[in-house]
């Protein structure tokens, strides 16, 4: 459930009435960290992707057909993939990844479908292709890579912690009995499990929720990917992101397993990213908070 994200959402439990007098945010739920399991030491070589080559194939051709590409993402992870609050328009960098992707494979960058989905749906969309694509801040993990395929890594966060400026939690030592919240379905919530398991931890549906729920003191602490977390510290400007990485976190391009012919289109288009300085131009734009970066992760391939 966690590293796959296969099945629909649930609650985890049943919140305590002493957690809080305000209402938790719909689906949020508390559990003890030693009630998860914790998250493997990635073992295999998920990262290694296909070859670029843009010569297409039959999946390709299809798209090319139909006219448009199908990319699931979400609207609640700001930076990566939210609303414009002005125009009601989807926005932010991996938002602009699967444009260029469309500009690569279609020739527009406007021809391009975007379906939201939860963290719950993101592989099982592409294994019964209701999407091509997936560009979700999505983590590349061994277990993932058994169900679908990924691009070469475009994006390497890193999980760390998100807290209230006068807050005492400086790390993750500081987290013994304290609320720490993170997103159902994903690898950051095996993560805390793992390395706070005295912490109780507030499992909820969307990122923002765990804003919200840092904003009314339902939490102590928030915990995923550094790009999410300045995301919402760029909302709440009296959070800070605090204490080492706890996981790696490459992000890929989720596809179909059997679509080969994608994956190594997709591939290409990520490499004219980096080739062309379009891949650095989008980070500046929307992720510039993070830090300057020179240049984009190096790709592997396993062929």
């Amino acid at each position: 459930l966690l590293l796959t994200g296969c099945a629909t959402a649930q609650p985890l439990a049943t919140v305590s009435a002493s957690l809080t007098t305000l209402p938790l945010p719909n689906g949020a739920s508390a559990v003890p960290s030693t009630s998860i399991p914790g998250a493997a030491v990635e073992s295999c070589d998920a990262t290694a992707s296909l070859r670029p080559s843009a010569a297409g194939g039959p999946s390709v051709d299809a798209i090319r057909q139909r006219g448009r590409l199908i990319v699931g993402t979400d609207q609640s992870t700001n930076l990566f993939s939210f609303r414009d609050p002005l125009s009601g328009e989807l926005q932010g960098f991996d938002v602009d990844i699967a444009r260029e992707i469309a500009r690569d494979l279609l020739g527009d960058p406007d021809k391009v479908e975007f379906r939201l989905l939860a963290s719950s749906e993101r592989l099982t969309a592409l294994e019964d292709r209701t999407v091509d694509l997936v560009a979700k801040a999505t983590t590349i993990t061994c277990a993932r890579a058994e169900q679908i395929a990924f691009s070469s890594v475009y994006f390497e966060a890193s999980q760390r912690l998100l807290v209230p400026k006068d807050s005492p939690i400086r790390g993750p030592a500081d987290l013994a009995g304290k609320r720490v919240c993170s997103q159902v379905d994903t690898t950051s919530l095996a993560t805390v499990a793992r390395i706070a398991p005295t912490a109780t931890l507030l499992a909820v549906q969307n990122w923002d929720d765990c804003l919200v729920a840092l904003q009314q003191g339902q939490a102590d602490a928030a915990s995923t990917d550094n790009s999410i977390l300045a995301g919402m510290a760029v909302q709440d400007p009296n959070l800070e992101i605090v204490g080492p990485s706890l996981e790696a976190e490459p992000y890929g391009i989720g596809i179909n397993k059997s679509q080969e012919d994608l994956v190594r289109a997709v591939n290409a288009s990520l490499q004219r990213m980096r080739d062309d300085g379009t891949w650095l131009a989008l980070y500046n734009k929307w992720l510039s908070v993070l830090g300057p970066l020179t240049a984009a992760p190096a790709p592997k391939y396993r062929d």
